[in-house]
Formats: C-alpha cells, sequence, structure tokens
C-alpha cells in the first residue's frame, strides 16, 4: 500500500502570491506619492496633468479586468504573469526615462495592465484554485505584503526620490530590477493548476468538496443581485479612494501638523496588514454576511472619524482612531472582492465574475477622488462631501446585505434542485 504524501505545492503557489504583492505592490504602487512630490517638479510638470498619470492606470486596470476571465481560460495564469512582470517593468523603466506626459501616461497604461495580471486579482484567483480551505484567511495572509513590501520600498527608495533633480530615476530604475528578480522566480515555480482539477470557469468537472459550484457566467449576470452588488462595490470603492485621497489635506486643513499626520498614517499602515488577514479569518468562521457588516460598520466611523478631526485634544484623538479603524474598512476593496465572487456566484464562473468584480472597483477609483476633490476646490472643504459619503455607505451597507441574503437564497434553491 503505497502511503506517500504528495508535496503540498499549493503552499509553493502562495508564496508566489506574498512575493508577487510584496514586490509589485511595493515597489510598483506605493511609492507613487513619494514620485508625485519630486517628478512634476523635476520635470517643469503642473501637478494637475501629471496626476492624470493615475487615471490612466485605473482605467488600464479597469479594461483588461473585464477581459481577465477570458485571457485565464486562453492562455492561463503563468503566461499571464509573465506578461504582468514584463509590462511593470517595462512601466518603471519609460518612467525612469519619460520627460513628456504622453510617455508618463503610456507608462501609467502599462502599469495598469501589469497590475492586472500581478496584483489583487491574480493572486486572489491562485489561491481560489489552489487552497482547499481557509481561503479568506490565505488571501488575507497574502494580502499583508502589500504594506510589508510598501514599507521596504519607501526605506529603500525614498533617499533616492528625495535626493533632488532626476534622481528619482535611479529609484524606478531599481525597482524595475527588484521586479524582474522576483518576476523569474515566480514564473519559474508557478503552477497553472492542481492535477487533480480544472480552472474555475470551464465547468468540466464538479467543484472540490467544501466549494460551491455555482452558476454560470451567463446565468450570473442575468441575476438582480449581480447588479446591485456591482453598484455598491462600484460606489464603495468610489468612497475608500475618495478618503484615501483626502484624509492628509483634510487633516492638514483642520489644523493638525504634518509631524502629528505622519505619525496618524503609520498607525494606519501597521493596522492594515492585521485587519486584512483577521478580516479573512473572520470570514472563514462567521461568513460572508457578518464579515461585510464589520467592514461596512468600520467605513461609517472611519468617515465619522474624520469629520471630526480638528486642532483640540478630541479632534486629535479622533484623528488617530480615523487611522486604526480605516484599516479595518479598507478590506472591502481589495481582500472582500474574491470572497464576494466566491461566495455569491461559485466556482463555474469565478474568473470572469471576478474579473468583473475587479473591473466595476476599479472605475470606483477613479471616479471618486477627482469628484472629491473638484468639490473641494469649489466649497473649500471636505466636510459636506463626507457627510454625503456617510448617507452613500449606509445606503451601500442596506443594498450588500440584500444581494448577498438573495444570492443565498438562489444558491439554496440551486442546491436542492441539483
Amino acid at each position: 500500500m503505497n502511503t506517500k504524501k504528495s508535496f503540498p505545492y499549493h503552499w509553493v503557489i502562495v508564496a508566489c502570491c506574498f512575493m508577487m504583492i510584496f514586490t509589485v505592490l511595493g515597489f510598483a504602487s506605493s511609492p507613487r506619492k513619494l514620485y508625485m512630490a519630486v517628478v512634476p517638479q523635476a520635470l517643469g510638470i503642473d501637478y494637475g496633468p501629471y496626476s492624470l498619470n493615475d487615471s490612466c492606470r485605473y482605467i488600464a486596470t479597469a479594461i483588461m479586468n473585464l477581459f481577465f476571465g477570458t485571457l485565464i481560460l486562453r492562455v492561463g495564469p503563468r503566461k499571464m504573469i509573465a506578461a504582468g512582470f514584463a509590462s511593470l517593468i517595462g512601466a518603471l523603466l519609460l518612467y525612469s526615462f519619460a520627460e513628456t506626459l504622453p510617455l508618463i501616461y503610456l507608462a501609467g497604461v502599462l502599469l495598469g495592465i501589469g497590475m492586472t495580471f500581478t496584483g489583487t486579482t491574480m493572486t486572489s484567483y491562485a489561491v481560489n484554485i489552489w487552497c482547499k480551505k481557509n481561503k479568506g484567511a490565505i488571501t488575507g495572509l497574502v494580502l499583508c505584503a502589500n504594506g510589508l513590501g510598501g514599507a521596504m520600498a519607501v526605506q529603500m527608495l525614498a533617499p533616492m526620490i528625495n535626493a533632488g533633480g532626476f534622481s528619482y530615476r535611479n529609484a524606478y530604475r531599481l525597482s524595475a530590477l527588484v521586479l524582474a528578480v522576483v518576476g523569474v522566480l515566480v514564473v519559474c515555480f508557478f503552477r497553472n493548476a492542481p492535477k487533480d482539477a480544472e480552472l474555475p470557469g470551464v465547468g468540466k468537472k464538479k467543484a472540490r468538496a467544501g466549494t460551491w459550484e455555482g452558476i454560470g457566467f451567463q446565468q450570473a449576470i442575468r441575476k438582480p443581485y449581480f447588479y446591485i452588488a456591482a453598484v455598491c462595490i462600484f460606489l464603495t470603492g468610489m468612497v475608500l479612494q475618495s478618503i484615501v485621497g483626502s484624509d492628509a489635506n483634510h487633516m492638514t486643513h483642520a489644523g493638525l501638523d504634518k509631524a502629528y499626520i505622519a505619525a496618524a498614517m503609520s498607525i494606519h499602515s501597521l493596522a492594515l496588514a492585521a485587519c486584512k488577514f483577521l478580516t479573512g479569518v473572520i470570514y472563514d468562521r462567521k461568513g460572508l454576511k457578518k464579515t461585510m457588516l464589520i467592514c461596512d460598520a468600520a467605513a461609517l466611523v472611519t468617515l465619522l472619524l474624520l469629520i471630526g478631526v480638528n486642532n483640540s485634544a478630541l479632534g486629535r484623538a479622533m484623528a488617530v482612531g480615523y487611522a486604526a479603524i480605516s484599516a479595518a474598512a479598507m478590506p472591502l476593496e481589495t481582500i472582500m472582492l474574491p470572497l464576494i465572487t466566491a461566495d455569491m456566484f461559485g466556482q463555474k464562473s469565478y474568473a470572469q465574475m471576478l474579473g468583473i468584480i475587479s473591473a466595476v472597483n476599479t472605475a470606483g477609483y477613479a471616479f471618486g477622488p477627482p469628484l472629491t476633490n473638484f468639490i473641494f476646490d469649489a466649497i473649500g472643504t471636505y466636510i459636506p462631501v463626507l457627510w454625503a459619503y456617510v448617507a452613500l455607505m449606509a445606503a451601500v451597507t442596506v443594498g450588500f446585505m440584500y444581494a448577498i441574503a438573495a444570492s443565498h437564497r438562489d444558491r439554496g434553491q440551486t442546491a436542492a434542485a441539483a
């Protein structure tokens, strides 16, 4: 009798995903605020036109996410990851040489494509197909690498970026080198799927024990709760990215000094890694509905605390509270997206639905911050728009609860009919 156990290769895949998030989001995304402070001045470009670089990135990411499921089924994740690293390296090198806005915008497009193939969407997909148990906790563990990689990248790159002149170009080139080394290692060790599994969406085999086979893509997009969830995801991305893009400026106008704001933001960074992992653990134990309620409640409290920030003792305490509790809301735009997809729609259409949900979320990123800052430019304060976002998030919470309940009813009926 053969009792030899096969090597648990899913942990190699988890390690590959961790390294992707660590380097891709850490070195290619996290330092963008540092570059924003020096690149426009070095090139003699206004901040407004330069900031459209982020819009190019998010639009490219949203568009590519729409085709994510189709590409997964046609070429497989490993080739997509290789193309993603190549796109990111090209973007960073182009940033290092670019002196005009068209080239900077092109680099932003390449960055967005690379992020789609190597970032949250891809790693969430890989965890879903490779890991049989504790998918929430493992996804949270992988996404913790974002904060860790960002902390290391900032320490390594900040001296070069802040040295003045065109020294920031060396930071881009070092980042490209780091991604090249990690990219080669990841592509060498990554595998498309376990030998006993089909890629989600193919529908040739039943889903593994403990997972829900789900409904087909064409059936899923006809469900009313899909559109309710999509609107809620768009609005959530819009609100959360608006908060992230305006919190420091709001605190500055509220009278807080930059050192205090920086200290509060460091608390946020430390709490964020822990909250992503804990969110995954809560999902594994309590399910989607309770996890969403916790995250949505954190988003509402986050907005209320940010509104209350001022230079009084209570207002400064609210700034610290905001930094800590906002970390519990941010999983709504990262780890919760694959969990929503798997829970509401199952394995049969997972790849296609994850791509669409990620695209909708990213579209919220592109829309929210410009709208919020346009209102600030017009009236000189963020307070009215923050109150509007409180009402919006309350409505989103109700909408999500309805969509989840409807999907679970549909899931029960599907199981009963099988």
